[in-house]
Formats: C-alpha cells, sequence, structure tokens
C-alpha cells in the first residue's frame, strides 16, 4: 500500500485572505491534504461560504473576521485561532491587495494603503504565529505570498513590487532567526493566477493572461489549483529542511522575460 508523504492530517494552517482568490486556494489545497484550517477575511459572508466549502472536504474549520491592518486584531485572531483549533502549524500570509499609480505620481495615501496590508500586515501575522511556535516548543511552516514582482519591475506597480520583495528579505531573516527553533520560513511566488481580483476588469485581465501565455514555456496563466503542490509540500514535514528560499510558480514565465 502506498504512503501518502504529505499527509497534513492533524496539522492545523492559517490562511490570511482566504474567503476567496489565492488566499482560498491555498486553504483549499491544504485542505484537501487533510489540514485543519483557520481562515481570516475581512467580510463575514464570504468567510461563511468559504468555510462551507472547506468543512465539505472533512476537515475542521475556523474563520474570523481580521483586517491585517490591525495589529490588535491580528494578535485576537491568533489567540482565537489557538483556543478554537489547539495549536497553529502553518501559517500562509496571503491577505493582500494590488494598485496602480505612475511612480512620479505616487502619493502617500496609495502607498501607505498597500504597504500596510502587504507588508506590515505580513510583518505582525507572521510575528504572532512565531510567538505560538516558540512557546510550545517550536517547529512549524511559514509560508509568504510572493510575487514575480520581486524579480522584475512592473509599471505603475512600484510600490507593490517593493513590498513583496521586502518580503522576500523578511522570510531570509526570519527563517535565519527562528531556524534554531525549527520554524521553517519560504516564500511562494506566483506568476499571473487567474482570480476574482485579476480578472475584476475582464478585458484587461484576458489581455494579461495572453501575453503570459505567449512568454511562458507551459503555454498558459495560472489558476490557483497550480498553487497547491508547493503550499503542501512546504506546510508537511518532508520539507523541514527547506527555509529561507523562493519558490517561483509561473510556467516558466521568469525564463523567458
Amino acid at each position: 500500500m502506498a504512503e501518502n508523504l504529505f499527509d497534513l492530517t492533524g496539522k492545523v494552517a492559517l490562511v490570511t485572505g482566504a474567503n476567496s482568490g489565492l488566499g482560498f486556494g491555498f486553504a483549499e489545497g491544504l485542505a484537501r491534504a487533510g489540514s485543519d484550517i483557520v481562515l481570516w477575511g475581512r467580510r463575514a459572508d464570504a468567510n461563511a461560504r468559504a468555510m462551507e466549502k472547506l468543512r465539505a472536504l472533512g476537515v475542521r474549520v475556523h474563520a474570523d473576521c481580521i483586517d491585517v491592518t490591525d495589529e490588535a486584531a491580528i494578535v485576537a485572531g491568533v489567540e482565537s485561532a489557538i483556543r478554537v483549533m489547539g495549536r497553529i502549524d502553518t501559517v500562509v500570509a496571503n491577505a493582500g491587495i494590488a494598485s496602480q499609480k505612475p511612480f512620479i505620481d505616487m502619493d502617500a495615501d496609495t502607498y501607505h494603503q498597500l504597504i500596510n496590508v502587504n507588508q506590515h500586515g505580513v510583518v505582525f501575522t507572521l510575528r504572532e504565529v512565531a510567538r505560538h511556535m516558540v512557546e510550545r516548543g517550536g517547529g512549524g511552516s511559514m509560508i509568504v505570498c510572493g510575487s514575480g514582482s520581486i524579480f522584475q519591475g512592473v509599471p505603475t506597480m512600484t510600490h507593490y513590487g517593493a513590498a513583496k520583495g521586502a518580503l522576500a528579505a523578511l522570510a531570509k531573516g526570519i527563517a535565519a532567526e527562528l531556524g534554531p527553533h525549527g520554524i521553517r520560513c519560504n516564500v511562494i511566488a506566483p506568476g499571473f493566477i487567474i482570480t476574482e481580483m485579476t480578472m475584476a476588469d475582464p478585458a484587461i485581465g484576458n489581455m494579461i493572461a495572453e501575453i503570459v501565455a505567449a512568454k511562458a514555456p507551459l503555454g498558459r496563466a495560472g489558476n490557483p489549483d497550480d498553487l497547491w503542490g508547493a503550499a503542501v509540500y512546504l506546510a508537511s514535514d518532508l520539507s523541514r529542511y527547506h527555509t529561507g528560499d523562493t519558490l517561483v510558480i509561473d510556467g516558466g514565465k521568469i525564463i523567458n522575460n
């Protein structure tokens, strides 16, 4: 009988921004591998729909309405997750927003709004989960949702790329500092993934998807389930010797830029 080396049964994963898009994709992939899920999202109705879908996979699910720009809410959310689920073994810091603004027209509100979600929200989420992991005796996997913009300039999205680049450096620092506690930290950097957010304007979304398909060796844009393998691997014990790294999941587009 074959052994499922990627079985996550008994583990608990916290996924931020998890009621739709990439976040729900991460949560679904982990749940299909057996992990119980704590999902954070800002909208109670969307959280409820996501919970129903995940519970249908036979795992325990807990949800909280958390705005990751609110440090106090993050602290309370981690405490709630531990109280209800008993522990957190994996955290996927996925919550993020995207906006476009020419660099020479960048205003403080646009810049700080994105940085508060995409960078500060990740820092405080990982900090709180790290405290829990250390206090319970160590061990655990931290996964940061990065972006292909870490590696290339994207016009009108310099602030987005700056935030994602900072997260790659953050993950390396966490990996170095918390490695002695058996805590790993890695980045998953997706290419263009078709989600509700990227297809909010179908004309623009389809145009980008066609450009990506023309450049990526695998000939298409990505879907959320294309990230399942990387997420499950990093959450599993098979990645116990893998930390401080960035996994690029983009159909090979990065080699054809």
